[in-house]
C-alpha cells in the first residue's frame, strides 16, 4: 500500500469530542472532516459501544466525509460491516477475525491492518497478508484500558522485523511524538490528542507536521 496514507492515522472516539449542539452522528462526522482538513491521511472508525443500526448509521456518515475528501475509510474489527459498506479496509486485533480470513473475505484490493505487539505477531500478520501494522501502546493510553505500554525499543525492533509499514499508537501527542524519531514509524495513529482537541484542525496540522518529519527522516 501507499505508505504516505499512514502519516496521520485518525482513530475516532466520540467520547473525546467537546459538547456540540448537533447530533452525535453529525458531530462525529464534522470532527472527522476537521481532522482531514488539518492533514489526517486515513480514518479508522472505532466506536466500540455502538451496535446495529446506529453503528451503521454513524459509520456511513464518517465514510461519506472520507469519500468526499479522498481519504481511506477503515472499519475497526467489523468485517461484515466493512463488506456491507464497501469500506476501503478493516483493522483487526489479535482476538478478532484472523488477518488471513479478513483478506479472503475482502479481497486483494482492500486494506488490511493488524494490531501487533510482538515480533512474532508482526511477522505472522505480514505472512497472512496484512498491508500495515499498528503497534503500541507506545506512551500508554486512556482509550484502551487493557493496553500495556510498549517500550520504544520494542517498537523499533518490530518495525525492523517486517517489510510492511508500522504505525505507532497509544497516548501519542504533539508533546511526545518526537521521541519516535529514528524508530521506523510509518505514521502516527492518534485518538484523544486529535478528537479531544479544542481545535481539531489545528491539532491535526501540528501532528501531521511532526509525522512528516518523523517519516522523511528515515
Amino acid at each position: 500500500m501507499n505508505r504516505d496514507l499512514l502519516r496521520l492515522y485518525a482513530i475516532t472516539d466520540r467520547h473525546c469530542l467537546k459538547q456540540s449542539s448537533t447530533s452525535e452522528t453529525e458531530a462525529l462526522a464534522m470532527a472527522v472532516e476537521q481532522a482531514i482538513l488539518g492533514g489526517a491521511t486515513m480514518v479508522q472508525f472505532r466506536e466500540k459501544e455502538l451496535t446495529g443500526a446506529r453503528l451503521e448509521q454513524d459509520a456511513r456518515a464518517v465514510q461519506a466525509v472520507c469519500r468526499k475528501h479522498g481519504v481511506p475509510f477503515i472499519m475497526n474489527n467489523d468485517v461484515d460491516l466493512a463488506q456491507k459498506l464497501d469500506a476501503d479496509g478493516v483493522h483487526v486485533g489479535q482476538s478478532d477475525l484472523p488477518a488471513a480470513e479478513a483478506r479472503r473475505r475482502l479481497g486483494p484490493a482492500k486494506i488490511i491492518g493488524v494490531t501487533a505487539r510482538t515480533v512474532a505477531e508482526a511477522q505472522a500478520a505480514e505472512a497472512a497478508g496484512a498491508d500495515y501494522l499498528g503497534s503500541g501502546a507506545v506512551f500508554g493510553t486512556s482509550t484502551k484500558l487493557d493496553a500495556k505500554t510498549m517500550p520504544l525499543e520494542t517498537f523499533r525492533v518490530i518495525t525492523a522485523s517486517v517489510q510492511i509499514p508500522v504505525v505507532a499508537i497509544g497516548g501519542i501527542s504533539a508533546a511526545n511524538a518526537g521521541a519516535l524519531k529514528a524508530h521506523g514509524a510509518a505514521g502516527l495513529a492518534v485518538v484523544s490528542s486529535l478528537f479531544g482537541a479544542a481545535d481539531i484542525t489545528e491539532a491535526a496540522r501540528t501532528l501531521r507536521a511532526i509525522a512528516d518529519d518523523l517519516v522523511t527522516d528515515r
